[in-house]
């Protein structure tokens, strides 16, 4: 990943909308949702959500897939662990095993790890 692809990805999440619907995105896996579906989960109307859902998919953060006359749109998850390598790969001076993550990061938390409280938007979708 080069610096001018990161810079897209961060001011495409740089909206609260566009955050949550990612976040979303990833929290339903690969099966994805349509944009109907994620509208009704972020209690957004879809003719504003389809801006959002725009935005998202010319930075590659999103996978849209036509079905009939509805898009089922998909996280981009390769793109965010290419950009979470780019974030990291100099950690300490390019040594990453000398920088300890703490353990309650949600990249090292185990299977004892306490989820995070779901937000009213976001328990509409589980």
């Amino acid at each position: 990943m080069d610096k001018n692809t990161a810079t897209s990805v961060f001011e495409s999440l740089a909206s609260g909308i566009r955050l949550d619907a990612y976040r979303l995105l990833v929290r339903v896996g690969p099966e994805g949702l349509v944009a109907g579906e994620i509208a009704s989960a972020l209690a957004i109307a879809p003719t504003n959500l389809s801006f959002h859902l725009k935005a998202l998919t010319q930075a590659n953060l999103l996978q849209a897939t036509q079905e009939g006359r509805f898009q089922r749109y998909r996280a981009n998850m390769g793109l965010m662990q290419e950009l979470i390598a780019y974030l990291t790969e100099e950690c300490c001076a390019g040594h990453p095993e000398q920088c300890a993550l703490p353990c309650d990061t949600p990249l090292c938390a185990g299977a004892d790890a306490v989820p995070a409280p779901i937000k009213s938007s976001e328990a509409a979708i589980r």
